[in-house]
Order: C-alpha cells, then sequence, then structure tokens
C-alpha cells in the first residue's frame, strides 16, 4: 500500500469513528441530564435556589444538570409537566410548600393528587416569613400592634402579595381568636405591598423575609414578628410571632422541597435524596442561600413528608373556619 493509500485509510477510519461518535448512542450521552423545573421566572428567589443548588449537584458528580422554568397558574404548570414526564429521576421539581399544605385546602379541584402524583426526596430550605410594618407606626411588637388595633377596629388591615397564603390565614386565625377584625388586603405582588406599608398606608404586610429585608437594612420597615418557633440566623433581634404569644403565624414559615414523580423507582429516589441532602450541606452552597434570605433544611424526603402533612391538618380548620376557597 503506498503512503497516499495508507493516509486515505486512515482518512476514512477516522470519518467512520466520527459518524459513529455522533450516531444515536451520542446523542443520547448527551441528552442524558437531570432537569429541574421552577415554576417561577428567571431571577426570583426559587429560580436562584434551583440554579444553586444544580451548580452544587454538578460538582458533586450528578452530571448534567438544567433549570428550566416554567411559570404560571401558581407553580402549578411546572408541578403538572414533571407530574407527566417519565419516572425516571431525571426531571425533578422544585416547589414552594403551600402546593402541598394549604392548596389542597383551598382549591375545591386541583390537577394533582398532591399526596401521590409527586412525592418529596428531600426538604432543602424554610422560606421565614415575617409581619411587618412602617418604622413609624406607633406599635413595636405584636402586643402592642393588638392594642392599637383595639382602639382602632376599623384600620386593621394586612398587606398580602398573595391572597390565600399562610399570612392571610394567620391573619384570619389571629382575627377570629381575638374577636378583633384584621382585613386581608390583596396586591399583585410584594412590591406595591411594601411601598404601601412603608408608607402607612395598611398597618401590617406579610411576606418572605427576602423580599423584605433591603428595606430593614434601610431603616424604612420595623419588623413585629417572624414566623415559626425559632428566631432566624439572619435577623437574631427579630423575636417570633409565636414566642410572643401568638401561635397563629406558627406554620407561616413555608419551605422548598425536591419532588419527583411517585412512580420513580425507589434507588432512584433514595440516589436523588443523598445528592440533594449533601448540596445542602455543602458551606458555601449554605452560605450562598442565606444570603438570599433562605434557611438551609437539608432532610429527608420522608420528613418533609411528615411536615407536610402535619402543616395540612394544622391549617385544615382555620381553612374551614375561614370559608375561603382559591379562584384560579
Amino acid at each position: 500500500m503506498t503512503t497516499s493509500s495508507r493516509r486515505h485509510a486512515v482518512l476514512a477510519g477516522a470519518l467512520a469513528a466520527l459518524a459513529l461518535a455522533c450516531g444515536p448512542a451520542a446523542q443520547a450521552q448527551e441528552g442524558d441530564f437531570t432537569r429541574i423545573v421552577v415554576g417561577f421566572a428567571p431571577g426570583g428567589a426559587a429560580d436562584s435556589l434551583a440554579r444553586i443548588y444544580a451548580e452544587q449537584l454538578r460538582q458533586d458528580g450528578l452530571g448534567n444538570v438544567l433549570v428550566e422554568n416554567k411559570p404560571g397558574a401558581s407553580s402549578r404548570l411546572a408541578l403538572d409537566y414533571v407530574k407527566k414526564a417519565p419516572a425516571d429521576g431525571k426531571t425533578v421539581f422544585i416547589g414552594p410548600s403551600p402546593m402541598f399544605t394549604i392548596f389542597p385546602l383551598t382549591y375545591k379541584k386541583l390537577s394533582y393528587d398532591p399526596d401521590k402524583d409527586l412525592v418529596p426526596v428531600a426538604l432543602l430550605t424554610d422560606v421565614p416569613t415575617v409581619i411587618a410594618t412602617a418604622v413609624n407606626a406607633p406599635y413595636k411588637t405584636m402586643d402592642q400592634y393588638v392594642q392599637w388595633l383595639k382602639q382602632h377596629p376599623a384600620q386593621g388591615s394586612l398587606g398580602l402579595a398573595s391572597i390565600g397564603s399562610a399570612g392571610h390565614l394567620g391573619a384570619f386565625a389571629l382575627s377570629k381568636e381575638l374577636g378583633l377584625s384584621v382585613t386581608p388586603t390583596p396586591y399583585r405582588g410584594a412590591t406595591p405591598m411594601l411601598v404601601d406599608v412603608v408608607s402607612g398606608n395598611v398597618s401590617m404586610g406579610w411576606d418572605a423575609v427576602a423580599s423584605m429585608m433591603p428595606l430593614y437594612r434601610g431603616n424604612k420597615l420595623h419588623f413585629l414578628g417572624v414566623s415559626g418557633t425559632r428566631r432566624i440566623k439572619a435577623l437574631p433581634e427579630v423575636p417570633t410571632a409565636f414566642e410572643q404569644g401568638y401561635k397563629q403565624f406558627e406554620y407561616a414559615t413555608s419551605w422548598y422541597g425536591a419532588y419527583v414523580s411517585g412512580a420513580t423507582p425507589e434507588p432512584v429516589k433514595a440516589r436523588l435524596q443523598e445528592a440533594f441532602i449533601k448540596a445542602s450541606r455543602n458551606p458555601a452552597t449554605a452560605a450562598r442561600l442565606e444570603d438570599l434570605g433562605l434557611e438551609v433544611v437539608g432532610k429527608s424526603g420522608a420528613e418533609a413528608r411528615e411536615r407536610m402533612l402535619k402543616e395540612r391538618a394544622a391549617w385544615s380548620p382555620i381553612v374551614k373556619a375561614s370559608g375561603f376557597e382559591a379562584q384560579d
């Protein structure tokens, strides 16, 4: 064989190898990735959380991990997408707990079974919420607010970025127990609500700590109390409403979990659980999440489900008493 012939043979072999490399097997390998789906647009806390976890999961060896945004219908579009995806653990929903704790109580009909269609593989972070007022309001504690409300019963109002939320239901429970009126005032998002809280147009507002922190640090807002039963790392100086004697906001701390199709094989769920918990415990990842106003939890899917059922049971009598029904 001449030198020229050998060169042609080598070239032909290389082209054949390249053709095989670009064939179905390689294409399948290129498409072998884990998709994290979130029900909010890019740039928000949920999207940022998902991208932080995706980055850490990639570093920990889970392979290609992509984030896909499917906003709409309070994250229900994203949940339905994951519900219909193959039950192979390659499509993961990261979503807020009210979809599994409050929505089943407030919606007449949901497009998903909150206990079967998707199941949690990990409890990722808490989302502390807070009751806020204008800095010049004549009340600085929950007790002082209640006393003021008794003297000004027609002025009790609670600004809300989302009606039917834990803050809304907590305010209803507070009103019912005290025999006072706190009127929920819904807004189209946190920003217009906070404008009215800062100006004193509503007597108090409720939302995630993360959305209010810049105004609080700028001395534009005062915090009456945070949700849950323990103070949060970012605000050690702010007492919980619970410790001030107002248990109505005990379960007003929502949380983010990672979920997969209920039909996903147990070994796959166990692998994802281990991966998400490991990512949660990475110090750099935890610090980035805490910068968003989130508190890292990093617990198992079983613990997430236990908390889900506990919170749903706690909200059930309050929803029934309120008569509230969510509207699409």
